[in-house]
């Protein structure tokens, strides 16, 4: 069994209690309801439609399925990880969410200080627990809970500022994360594993393996996030058109990158045979790959295409470059999150340039400048008035051109990987303190360290080893 410092009795329920008594004091000071969720500002005259939770809780409830039930069953393929896999999730997520609330909620106080909370800003928090969801595949089986609690502590705010100061400053569209979520957490997640590097895992781990019911309940997590992406995609895309696009583009893309996942996953299979693991992870490339121009008129054909495209990246990433990475870059990234999300996520974004190029308005018509708000003429252009009459509440824009944004677009693409990088270069440092209780080598992939299991967890492992021993003699 491991040493006293693995023991989480003290360590975790000090963090734990802490950061809970932080949370009240500081939701008593700054956190207040928003006008949606306010008696002061709602009556029983009020049109109950006019209430943002009737357009809002239903994505809400989506990504909260994706969220528990899609992440936590997906990272549960580990044999003797499972317990692990799915209950840090939730306990991660959960602490995520309570601490994204505040720390978006500080780039966007009203005038009166206050951070005025309602179904939005739970779907804002989510997107940023996603982020550390997805950083911590990187880390699967190789963390403490402790350690995933501090990730998430310090990848939160890095993440916040740098959504901030992106949106802020280069006024990009991102409606389907591509950027902000999908490259951030891929590049925040492998800076922390090339720092938190284990020598000995690159040649494998008796305990690195899965089982016939794990990979059942890791299917059932790919196929809870499968469902449920349409609305991750459009969650943040305006409200009509655009959002009925963002549908139809992520399904289309999901279907072209699960098809192309079997055919792939047959033909590199030296046998022949289909395997598991692309199952659960290749099929949802196409998800990405659609996400940064999600909401423009791509046409049904590119998203299919894009959906052939990501997920054909996306397995060769997992076949061929993971191995070299964690061979020669000291990249050990557990759940392949640069396939999945890096290498997706960087199409996703070529793509999503071209389409703003390409964009006009004999595509779009008036509309363009509600899409792109920022190639929207400035206020005091004629223009600006014709458009109004057009299409009444249209803001004024920065007059950009089309080049101008493509170029403000690549520039968030290389600003938000440096500097998601840099902050998980700097959070593998603080992880690797020892009081944080990393397992050992040997009690990775392992629940026995931090959990009370029963007796025959791991009762199919030790009938295979005991096969091999006895073969060998």
């Amino acid at each position: 069994m491991e040493t006293r410092s693995s023991s989480l009795r003290v360590s975790l329920p000090a963090f734990v209690l802490i950061f809970e008594a932080v949370i009240v004091a500081l939701y008593a000071v700054f956190v207040t309801y928003d006008e949606h969720a306010d008696a002061r500002l709602q009556n029983n005259h009020t049109n109950p439609m006019d209430n943002a939770v009737y357009r809002d809780y239903p994505i809400f409830t989506d990504i909260q399925v994706m969220i528990f039930l899609g992440f936590g069953c997906l990272l549960a393929f580990f044999r003797l990880y499972g317990f692990s896999g799915m209950v840090f999730n939730f306990l991660t997520a959960t602490f995520a969410i309570q601490w994204a609330i505040l720390v978006q909620g500080y780039f966007q106080f009203s005038h009166d200080g206050k951070i005025h909370l309602g179904v939005n800003n739970l779907i804002n928090a989510e997107f940023a627990c996603a982020v550390v969801l997805i950083s911590c595949g990187a880390v699967l089986g190789k963390t403490s809970p402790l350690q995933l609690l501090v990730m998430a502590l310090l990848e939160v705010p890095v993440f916040a500022a740098t959504e901030w100061a992106v949106l802020k400053y280069l006024k990009i569209n991102d409606a389907g994360g591509s950027i902000l979520i999908h490259l951030f957490a891929c590049y925040f997640g492998l800076g922390v594993t090339f720092v938190l590097y284990r020598p000995q895992l690159n040649d494998g781990h008796a305990k690195e393996t899965t089982s016939y019911q794990s990979d059942m309940l890791s299917v059932m997590g790919t196929l809870f996030l499968w469902v449920f992406w349409p609305s991750f995609n459009s969650a943040l895309t305006l409200k009509g058109d655009d959002q009925h696009r963002a549908i139809l583009h992520t399904f289309i893309g999901l279907s072209a990158s699960t098809l192309t996942a079997f055919a792939l996953s047959a033909m590199l299979n030296k046998s022949g045979k289909l395997t598991m693991a692309d199952i659960q992870n290749v099929t949802l490339a196409g998800g990405v790959t659609v996400g940064a121009s999600v909401d423009m008129m791509i046409s049904p054909a590119a998203a299919y295409a894009l959906g052939i495209l990501g997920c054909t990246a996306c397995m060769l990433g997992y076949k061929y470059l993971s191995p070299f990475l964690a061979r020669r870059f000291r990249i050990q990234d557990q759940c392949g999150i640069h396939n999945l999300h890096g290498l997706t996520g960087l199409i996703s974004c070529a793509a999503g340039i071209c389409a703003i190029l390409v964009a006009s308005e004999e595509v779009y018509g008036p509309s363009l400048y509600e899409i792109f708000t920022h190639r929207a003429p400035v206020e005091g252009d004629p223009r600006l008035r014709e458009l109004q009459l057009l299409i009444p509440g249209l803001r004024p824009g920065l007059g950009r051109t089309a080049q101008e944004q493509a170029l403000f677009q690549v520039a968030a693409v290389f600003s938000t990987i440096g500097v998601s990088a840099l902050g998980g270069v700097a959070t593998g440092f603080i992880l690797k303190l020892p009081f944080l209780a990393p397992p050992s080598d040997d009690f990775c992939f392992d629940d026995k360290l931090f959990f009370d299991v029963p007796p025959d967890y791991d009762t199919p492992l030790k009938l295979q080893l005991l096969r091999v021993v006895n073969e060998s003699d």
